[in-house]
């Protein structure tokens, strides 16, 4: 970055490498204290969304398994009928838990924990690299500590216990420093840089990128609106030519990276907007989902109560919505003493003031009217709980702490020891000591298996989502019966040997007329045998929701070729919306599987065509750059 393009206290601070930069290094090491309940025995099975994705990452491993390393159908949930999970839900966290669970050997809770540990530190390691691009080395430091230490995200770790926006908080700060940079150098790396970190948030929470596109736009265009003219001033009243073409130039990098970001990312998301249509959200945003019911009242902000539990109607939740005495105070201070100081980057100080502000009005009771809005509200409603926009109010607060400590600001002692910067590390780790509390319990479910998996479905209605077509959602299951009586029984629980459902009474096999047997199963597929002399029509059910991905297909003999596909007719009778396919007359096989549909396949087209896109220009821009200097 040239020296124009920051202000002087910071541009004349040598250039180091981060991975050479000692103050970074500090500052993960002093999230240790952040960290430190996770690495203590046990787990806080208690925690709203602990146990979910202890079992997220066994539903994931139980696809692993099977050779699916980029699931989309949980077999296991919803009683063992199936879920859409990973179709809809941002697999990247767990994929990482996975990572370590498959080759590392960490059980599933060790491999959640590991995570989770993994989130804290990429997300300090990520707001020092942002805050210090503009701020500098000291100013990072506060800003990243600020992050790990902030009410809010301790509230995410280890009350609220939710891994994907844990880790997501990474993102965020990666995803301003390359828009950033790409504004301001608009060079080929951080265009890569853009993509990868909004494809990566893409990838981790589907929620928190729509909370964050808003302020990442916002901040695009304040960018570009001070960072157009080398003067760094933003004059309207030029013709709008001479105006516009700088302002262009500027965007076409970050909005390039913005848009690869996107192809990155097309196999997840295309799929989950297309086919979302398919599974019941009704159950998402009733009850206890009602965002009506999930304001939080402003003196809650400041209130000293902080304890386990989850989100109440009214003013009296047993868990704390603080915003952080130390944080507020710090960036408060930063603002008042910078503002003057800090003329070149006054437009990115109040971009993030101005998103603070309304992400905080937005999860307030004031901000209610707000949510009825026809638009706005559609918006602002994807956060499900308004508390959820705290995750933007602790990024922009976090960012703005650091101001205190910029060059122009405080200056760092020219030799010995840097006192400020010691007091105020202290000081924000202390602040947020207290919120470091866990409550270790023996899971109520048992042991990580299938069987826990049920127990846990019977008290969490999250895991027992449903498709479209399920009339009313079950609340047990003959696959939930054998998976506990194994379980009563004393040895190790298996999963099911087949989807058929033997004892359809519509359907009875006689062995005589009507023969049924389950040739191949595993959790994405059933091979089966059939013999069919019945002259009305019969069907084969499978214990299964349908879903589009399903297909059914006549081979020719067992494990043979596919002559034909067959009709999948969701069950007209009852209430779960199974699976049937219609038999024909005679003998065969029947293979059963899911796979792609025309949105699944478009996606991981497009998302591996901008990955060798991406590929082949950073190869041949290496290659040019290496023979230039040959």
């Amino acid at each position: 970055m040239d020296a124009n393009s920051l202000p002087d206290a910071v541009a004349e601070e040598p250039c180091i490498p981060l991975w050479r930069d000692r103050l970074f290094w500090l500052t993960l090491a002093l999230t240790i204290f952040a960290a430190a309940p996770f690495l203590q025995p046990g787990y806080f099975w208690g925690a709203n969304d602990a146990r979910h994705h202890v079992y997220f990452l066994f539903e994931f491993d139980r696809l692993v398994q099977d050779g699916v390393w980029w699931p989309r159908w949980s077999p296991d949930f919803a009683f063992g009928y199936g879920y859409p999970f990973f179709n809809i839900y941002g697999p990247f966290s767990h994929f990482l838990g996975e990572l370590l669970h498959h080759f590392l050997g960490l059980d599933f809770v060790p491999a959640v924990k590991s995570v989770f540990v993994i989130s804290i530190v990429a997300s300090a390691a990520t707001m020092y690299a942002f805050v210090r691009s503009w701020g500098g080395r000291r100013a990072a430091v506060i800003s990243a500590l600020v992050y790990v230490y902030i009410p809010y995200h301790l509230f995410n770790l280890y009350v609220r216990a939710n891994l994907a926006e844990s880790m997501a908080l990474a993102w965020l700060p990666l995803c301003l420093l390359a828009v950033r940079m790409a504004v301001l150098r608009g060079s080929r790396p951080w265009i890569v840089m853009t993509a990868v970190a909004y494809a990566g948030l893409f990838l981790t929470s589907n929620l928190i990128v729509v909370l964050f596109t808003p302020v990442l736009g916002l901040y695009i265009l304040t960018l570009v609106l001070v960072y157009a003219r080398p003067d760094g001033t933003v004059n309207l009243t030029l013709p709008g030519g001479i105006r516009f073409w700088p302002w262009l130039r500027r965007t076409l990098a970050p909005a390039a990276g913005i848009l690869l970001g996107l192809g990155l990312s097309a196999v997840f998301w295309l799929p989950m907007l297309l086919e979302r249509r398919y599974v019941r959200v009704d159950q998402w945003f009733d009850g206890r989902y009602d965002y009506r019911g999930n304001f939080v009242y402003f003196y809650q902000l400041f209130s000293p109560i902080w304890g386990f539990g989850v989100s109440e109607a009214g003013p009296n939740d047993q868990i704390g919505f603080q915003l952080g005495v130390i944080a507020l105070t710090l960036a408060l201070l930063g603002i008042v003493l910078s503002w003057r100081r800090l003329e070149r980057v006054r437009g990115e100080m109040a971009c993030f003031i101005a998103a603070g502000l309304l992400a905080l009005l937005a999860g307030l009771e004031w901000g209610r009217a707000l949510w009825e809005l026809p638009l706005l509200g559609t918006i602002l409603g994807f956060a499900q709980f308004p508390w959820r926009w705290f995750s933007i109010v602790a990024l922009c607060l976090s960012i703005l702490s650091g101001l205190i400590l910029h060059p122009a600001v405080l200056p760092a002692p020219r030799r010995g020891l840097d006192a400020g910067l010691l007091i105020l590390a202290g000081l924000v780790i202390l602040a947020g000591y207290p919120y470091l509390q866990v409550e270790i319990v023996e899971p109520a479910e048992g042991p990580v298996s299938l069987a826990g998996l049920m127990r846990f479905q019977q008290t969490s209605d999250e895991m027992t989502g449903s498709t479209a077509w399920v009339k009313e959602i079950p609340t047990w299951s003959p696959m939930a019966d054998y998976y506990i009586n194994q379980d009563q029984a004393g040895g190790p629980v298996e999963p099911v040997t087949t989807m058929i459902d033997y004892g359809n009474p519509r359907y009875p096999i006689d062995n005589e007329t009507l023969a049924i047997g389950s040739v191949a199963h595993n959790t994405v597929m059933e091979e089966l045998y059939f013999f069919n002399t019945r002259s009305d029509e019969q069907r084969v059910v499978f214990n299964q929701f349908y879903y589009p991905g399903w297909r059914a297909y006549l081979l020719d003999g067992e494990h043979g070729a596919m002559l034909r596909e067959l009709p999948i007719i969701p069950e007209e009778e009852g209430t779960l919306g199974r699976m049937t396919v219609p038999l024909p007359q005679g003998e065969g096989y029947i293979l059963l599987r899911y796979g792609d549909t025309p949105a699944r396949a478009i996606g991981r087209a497009v998302s591996l065509a901008t990955l060798a896109f991406l590929l082949l220009t950073t190869f041949f821009a290496f290659w040019r750059r290496r023979n230039s200097t040959t």
